[in-house]
């Protein structure tokens, strides 16, 4: 008679081999689209609706506006209208995630644009000290939502509500009614009216490239080293394909002389382009690679769930707000830059609307815990995409409200259509 008994240990693990076994399963190409294909029914987009309509929009205009809107010098004009949106999205990415919202963040890099420029032009102060003090606002204003949102648990919807009027109040005193203040500094103003000479360009184009590649194989090879999940090769290296195109065609495009006049040459990547890359790798950095990040994951999945396991959720809560505030700083000094002036209706009108839109269309929830930096990018060149081609067509004001309205509602629509079948297949 068998005496072999399962210990309790020996049923555990077997449990938990079962539970695991889909993650070390290996992939071949056919199996991995499948996958990717289930995925997709069950309501995990991801970027592909803002890769789709990215892809749509660029050619409705191309054969709209054959002539100009895909010219040197309005994909130049795209790059750099696009920036200011892009950074304050990648902000609001990080209070999305949590499930909050940050109503004041476009008053925000309004104001924080006004202390810049007054320490510029009345306090006569370096550069360097009024962007420093720029972001210093921002992040002072984003530690007091936070601190009102995740200690006092005031809804953070009235929270920024109350700061969206006050800011705009301040930003109204700083430079008086009707004012605008002037920003001369060649370096404030070189951000995204500047270029990088053509070489820098295709050496940072390069390097990234094949840096993505080699994090991606390294990426792939650990994880079959460990016998954990990974897709075949042969996606690891068309995906890696794909994004060294992008970067090099780009590069190519804007390395291009656009100047209108053969007696100058213009050519090359604007710096903010640049300024947004650092961030963007920093982001993905932050959210996808450490501890930290897995935290505002956790938070924004289930709140409760996240403090039972030891996490410290008024601390996520506050930084989140903290940075979104800061990079709300940093989109106002390169709107600055831009405008090479400061207004009192700074970040007000449709600028939060237009950021908020991009980060959803990129693919961030609005209801917590699936969104990625890389979306900020895709959103702001679909709102910066719809902008410039409305403009371009000479389309009526209240036209482009309607349009841009309808794409931001098919968005948030999307998302929760999305939502509601990721419930029902259980992820």
């Amino acid at each position: 008679m068998s005496t072999d008994i399962p210990t309790p240990k020996d049923t555990a693990m077997t449990l938990a081999d079962a539970d695991f076994a889909s993650d070390r399963r290996e992939h071949d190409v056919k199996s991995a689209a499948r996958d990717y294909w289930n995925k997709i029914k069950a309501g995990e987009l991801g970027a592909l609706p803002a890769i789709l309509g990215l892809i749509s929009l660029v050619v409705l205009f191309t054969a709209l506006k054959p002539d100009t809107f895909l010219s040197k010098a309005n994909v130049a004009n795209l790059s750099t209208q696009a920036l200011p949106i892009t950074i304050l999205a990648m902000g609001l990415v990080f209070v999305l995630l949590v499930g909050e919202i940050d109503l004041a963040a476009g008053v925000a890099s309004g104001l924080s644009a006004a202390v810049m420029a007054k320490i510029l032009v009345d306090g006569g102060q370096p550069w360097y000290v009024a962007i420093i003090s720029a972001v210093a606002t921002g992040v002072l204003i984003g530690t007091v939502i936070g601190w009102l949102v995740s200690v006092l648990r005031i809804p953070s919807f009235v929270v920024t509500l109350a700061f969206f009027l006050g800011l705009q109040g301040i930003t109204l005193r700083l430079i008086g009614e009707g004012g605008t203040v002037p920003v001369r500094d060649e370096v404030i103003v070189a951000i995204a009216t500047k270029n990088m000479p053509i070489w820098l360009g295709w050496t940072l184009a390069v390097a990234c490239s094949l840096g993505y590649a080699a994090t991606q194989v390294l990426r792939w090879h650990r994880q079959r080293t460990r016998e954990l999940h990974s897709k075949p090769l042969e996606f690891v290296l068309a995906q890696s394909g794909v994004v060294a195109a992008a970067l090099l065609i780009s590069t190519f495009v804007l390395s291009q002389d656009r100047a209108p006049s053969p007696l100058i040459t213009l050519g090359g990547i604007p710096w903010g382009v640049l300024l947004v890359g650092v961030l963007l790798i920093v982001c993905t950095f932050v959210l996808g690679r450490t501890a930290y990040g897995r935290h505002i994951y956790a938070v924004g999945g289930n709140a409760e769930a996240a403090r039972r396991a030891g996490i410290n959720v008024v601390r996520i809560r506050i930084s989140v707000f903290m940075i979104g505030s800061g990079l709300a700083a940093v989109s106002g000094i390169v709107a600055a830059s831009r405008l090479n002036s400061v207004a009192v209706n700074a970040g007000a009108g449709n600028t939060l609307l237009y950021a908020v839109g991009a980060a959803v269309i990129g693919g961030t929830s609005l209801f917590g815990g699936r969104g990625k930096a890389r979306d900020a990018v895709l959103g702001g060149l679909v709102i910066a995409i719809i902008e410039n081609g409305l403009g371009l067509l000479g389309t009526k004001a209240y036209l482009s409200f309607l349009i841009t309205g309808v794409v931001l509602l098919l968005a948030a629509t999307m998302d929760a259509l999305a939502r509601r079948r990721r419930t029902a297949a259980g992820r």
